[in-house]
């Protein structure tokens, strides 16, 4: 289920992040993953990762337990929880590691999304990095970045418009433009 969103090399670490998942969920929900699948190419490669888990987040003595790239990989699946908090939880500690190449398509996916939060938190950190992995990224799956892009907009219509009226302004348009290369001609190129 969390293979497919990972390098083969770390097929060992997936296995061993998998397995100290909790089995409960949040309110009791069945399904611990959800069918829904994002899908991204990376260096040319497919990979696809569920849309939202609803396991329990992991304790921070379990956490403590794993390898850097354990930890990095658990930080990517838990950045699909149902938990806004979660989210942010970990897709800070994501930003805060000297993370690779493989954990972008996951801080990318959550930044088109309705926290402002985890936005606003995801620009502070970012825009200080070397953003041209994100930006390679993005022009690798432009569709989809544009797409994303329509999305967070569409967010800020519905929950943030009254609170960040000028959307110029609006730290989803500066992430998006500033540091993952986001542009009209970006656009104009699909079609």
């Amino acid at each position: 289920m969390f293979q497919h969103g990972f390098p083969i090399e770390l097929c060992e670490d997936v296995s061993k992040v998998v397995s100290l998942i909790p089995t409960e969920t949040y309110n009791n929900v069945f399904i611990g993953v959800s069918k829904e699948k994002i899908e991204y190419l990376l260096h040319g490669a497919k990979i696809e990762f569920p849309y939202r888990i609803y396991f329990l987040d992991v304790s921070d003595e379990t956490l403590n337990k794993l390898t850097f790239h354990q930890q990095m990989v658990l930080h990517c699946i838990f950045s699909r929880s149902c938990n806004g908090f979660v989210r942010q939880r970990h897709i800070r500690a994501l930003l805060l590691m000297e993370y690779e190449d493989w954990a972008i398509p996951y801080i990318v996916k959550v930044c088109d999304e309705y926290v402002v939060e985890i936005l606003e938190m995801t620009y502070t950190i970012v825009k200080e990095q070397n953003t041209e992995c994100f930006k390679k990224f993005c022009l690798e799956n432009n569709k989809l970045l544009c797409k994303s892009y329509a999305r967070m907009t569409s967010y800020w219509n519905e929950f943030y418009r009254d609170t960040h009226n000028q959307f110029h302004k609006y730290i989803g348009r500066k992430l998006f433009r500033e540091c993952f290369g986001y542009s009209r001609a970006l656009e104009r190129r699909l079609n």
